[in-house]
């Protein structure tokens, strides 16, 4: 009877947020509009959001500027977050995120390698759409490099794809140190900037891009709540219960891969999205990945947008690297709600 109670408690409980948060992340989206070198009031910013072509400076700045940009970051944080709780329940570590299978590390030797390597023409030519394609690429290998690792003929171990993620991530990163020592200054900054993930670059064409990859990822994770539920008692009694583990691992992976490499690629690194927000989530609602998953996607999209736009306004004009913003606001959050979990289940 408890045991029913509690679960009814975090399913109301899980349902609430969803709600909350689908008001928060509208209401976070048009203050990122709102907002900038050129401040509008809310009211100016969705007037101009709604203009036509005769819509004047303000209808310029939001519909072409900052409505890509927004969105962007929607999709993108939305993306890293619940990769991020479909790599925590995959490895049933509540502080596992994306970047343990590799991809991250590989999209940035990716994307550092076609920097070093195309030097100025790339950045003045075709610049970003090529470097994207090596971070793409990078991402991709690194994670097919970690699953074959893992693999054996008795099946894919999760705790050998950790070790092997752990390998090929500080492979990939002695490798990129070795690419940032020999080159200029001037790729040397390209690469570290680039590395701290931003926004600036948004597009319609990027845009477009990344709601194809990660709508598709979106709508696919989900599917797996089912089985990444019974993950939760373990392989064995997940095989005794009708899953494919084997199948249900490839699949997770590889969503995962996809989701985060295009992330990486159009935005450069942003690994906290991934580890932060479906930890403090599972924290608030439990562990059912019915609710956690929908839940993730959406506060991680708030998270960034409200990111991006604090990046925007700190230094105006200047942009400080949206990387950099997610830290500080997620680290101290983070070690409050620790703090307090610790503290709660001493007195328990």
């Amino acid at each position: 009877m408890c045991l029913n109670t509690s679960i009814s408690q975090r399913r109301h409980r899980a349902r609430k947020l969803l709600v909350v948060l689908a008001f928060l992340l509208p209401l976070a989206m048009l203050t990122g509009l709102a907002n900038g070198a050129i401040s509008l009031a809310p009211a100016q910013a969705l007037q101009a959001l709604l203009a036509g072509a005769e819509g004047g400076q303000a209808a310029i700045i939001v519909q072409q500027i900052r409505l890509p940009r927004v969105l962007l970051a929607a999709v993108m944080g939305a993306t890293l977050a619940m990769s991020g709780a479909a790599m925590q329940g995959l490895f049933r570590n509540p502080l596992a995120d994306p970047s343990l299978i590799g991809v991250t590390a590989g999209a940035s030797l990716g994307a550092s390698l076609l920097i070093v390597l195309g030097g100025g023409l790339l950045q003045g030519f075709v610049g970003l759409t090529l470097v994207s394609v090596g971070a793409f690429i990078g991402g991709v290998l690194a994670v097919l490099l970690v699953y074959r690792l893992a693999n054996s003929e008795n099946g894919t171990s999760v705790a050998t794809m950790l070790l092997a993620g752990i390998a090929i991530t500080a492979l990939a990163g002695a490798v990129g140190s070795l690419l940032e020592f020999f080159t200029d200054n001037e790729r040397l900054r390209q690469i570290s900037l680039w590395k701290m993930g931003g926004l600036d670059g948004a597009s319609l064409p990027r845009l477009a891009l990344a709601s194809l990859v990660s709508g598709a990822v979106l709508l696919a994770l989900p599917r797996y709540a089912p089985a990444l539920n019974t993950l939760l008692l373990g392989e064995s009694e997940a095989r005794h219960l009708g899953i494919d583990v084997n199948r249900t691992k490839l699949a997770l992976i590889g969503w995962v891969a996809v989701g985060v490499g295009t992330s990486v690629a159009l935005v450069g690194t942003i690994a906290f999205v991934g580890l932060v927000v479906p930890h403090v989530v599972r924290l608030w609602i439990g562990p059912d990945h019915r609710y956690l998953l929908p839940a993730s996607a959406l506060a991680g999209a708030t998270l960034l947008v409200v990111a991006d736009t604090l990046s925007r306004v700190v230094l105006a004009p200047t942009e400080l690297p949206v990387g950099i913003i997610t830290a500080l606001i997620g680290v101290p959050f983070f070690i409050s709600l620790l703090r307090q979990r610790h503290q709660y289940g001493m007195q328990t």
